[in-house]
C-alpha cells in the first residue's frame, strides 16, 4: 500500500512534502511495471474542460507525467506565435515621453489578429510585405477646447485629444490585406482603452508601427498568455469522524467550500465537500487536536490547468496550437533519430 501511495500521491505533512520525486526510469517501483504502453496511456488519459470563458480556460489533464504537463505550460508561454509591434517609425513626438519609452509601450500592446495568416519575417528581408507585416499609424495632436468653461480646471474639459489611447491606432492595409480581413473585424489592439500617453496643447505624436510574427522566447511581447499555470488536484481525507466544535474549527482551517458541516442527529459533523478548492495551506497542522484527523495529499497524475489569454486568440485555440507545437517537436526528434540510425 505504501508503494501504491508513493506512485500516485504527493503527501503533505506538517514539516515536509513526501513522495515528490519521480523514479529514475519507468518501472522502478517495486512490484509495479510502469513501462510505456500506448494502449494503457490512451485508456487512462483524458481532458475535462471545467470552465471556458472569452479569455479564460480551466481544464483537467489526467493521466500524464509532470514533465509533459510542464511542456504544455512552457510552450504556451514561449512558443505559440503571435503578432506584435516590432518596429516604430517616429515622425514626430513632442510629448514628455522619450522616444524609446514610447516605442517600448507600443510594443507591449497586444494586437488582435490571427498569426496563422502570416509568415515569419526573415532577418535579411529589407522590405516588409503583406504576408509578414501589419502596419498601424498613430497620429494625435492635442489642442484647447474652445467650448471649455473659463473656470474649469478639468483637463478632460479643457483639452481635446489630451489622452492618447489604443483606439487612436489606425490599421493601414498593405497589398491584399483589406480583402483578407472583414470590415467588421479588422486587425486592432485587443483593448481600445489602453492609455499610451498624455499630451498638452501643441504636443503631438505621429508614428507608424510594423507588427511581425514572433514567439515569447524571443520577447515577452509575443507571449499569447497573461498566465498559464497548473497545479496538482488536492485530495483531503478525514481519518475519523470530526464532530461538534471541532467540526467548525476544521472548516475554518481550509479554504471556503472545502469542508462542509452538516447537522446529523443533533450533532455537527464535518465532511469533505470539494477538495479541489483547497489551496494546501496546511493550516490544519497548527492545531494539535486536528492535525492527526486529516490526511492531505495531491494526486500525482491529475493536473488542473489555467490558461488566461491576452485576448489575441481564444484560450482553447491557444491550447490546440500548443499541442501542434509539441507534435512538431516530436516529429523533428523522431526524424533526427532516424537520420542518426541511418548514419
Amino acid at each position: 500500500m505504501a508503494v501504491q501511495e508513493m506512485r500516485t500521491r504527493v503527501e503533505l505533512g506538517e514539516f515536509q512534502v513526501r513522495h515528490v520525486h519521480s523514479t529514475d526510469f519507468p518501472g522502478n517501483y517495486p512490484g509495479y511495471d510502469d513501462t510505456w504502453d500506448q494502449d494503457r496511456f490512451q485508456k487512462n488519459f483524458r481532458i475535462e474542460v471545467i470552465k471556458l470563458e472569452e479569455d479564460l480556460l480551466e481544464f483537467d489533464m489526467i493521466g500524464i507525467d509532470a514533465a509533459l504537463a510542464n511542456a504544455f505550460r512552457r510552450i504556451l508561454l514561449a512558443e505559440v506565435p503571435t503578432m506584435a509591434i516590432e518596429k516604430v517609425f517616429i515622425y514626430k513626438n513632442t510629448s514628455i515621453i522619450q522616444d524609446e519609452i514610447l516605442a517600448h509601450r507600443l510594443g507591449l500592446i497586444p494586437i488582435r489578429v490571427d498569426p496563422r495568416l502570416f509568415e515569419y519575417r526573415s532577418s535579411g528581408d529589407a522590405e516588409s510585405t503583406e504576408i509578414d507585416t501589419l502596419q498601424f499609424e498613430l497620429n494625435v495632436k492635442c489642442s484647447r477646447n474652445p467650448r471649455a468653461s473659463k473656470d474649469s480646471s478639468d483637463p478632460n474639459e479643457l483639452y481635446m485629444d489630451h489622452k492618447v489611447y489604443t483606439s487612436h491606432m489606425k490599421w493601414l492595409p498593405q497589398g491584399n490585406q483589406a480583402d483578407l480581413f472583414p470590415e467588421s473585424d479588422p486587425p486592432r489592439p485587443v483593448h481600445s482603452d489602453i492609455l499610451i500617453a498624455q499630451l498638452r496643447p501643441g504636443q503631438e505624436i505621429h508614428v507608424v508601427m510594423h507588427c511581425v510574427k514572433g514567439v515569447g522566447k524571443d520577447h515577452a511581447k509575443f507571449s499569447p498568455v497573461a498566465t498559464a499555470s497548473y497545479r496538482l488536484l488536492p485530495e483531503i481525507t478525514l481519518l475519523q469522524p470530526v464532530e461538534g466544535d471541532l467540526a467548525e474549527k476544521l472548516q475554518k482551517c481550509f479554504s471556503p467550500g472545502v469542508i462542509r458541516v452538516d447537522e446529523v442527529n443533533g450533532k455537527k459533523v464535518a465532511c469533505v465537500e470539494n477538495s479541489r478548492m483547497d489551496t494546501c495551506s496546511r493550516e490544519i497542522f497548527r492545531h494539535e487536536e486536528l492535525k492527526n484527523l486529516v490526511r492531505m495529499a495531491r494526486v500525482r497524475d491529475h493536473f488542473i490547468f489555467s490558461i488566461e489569454s491576452t485576448g489575441i486568440l481564444p484560450p482553447d485555440i491557444l491550447l490546440k496550437e500548443a499541442i501542434k507545437v509539441l507534435m512538431e517537436k516530436c516529429r523533428r526528434f523522431l526524424d533526427e533519430l532516424e537520420l542518426a540510425h541511418m548514419d
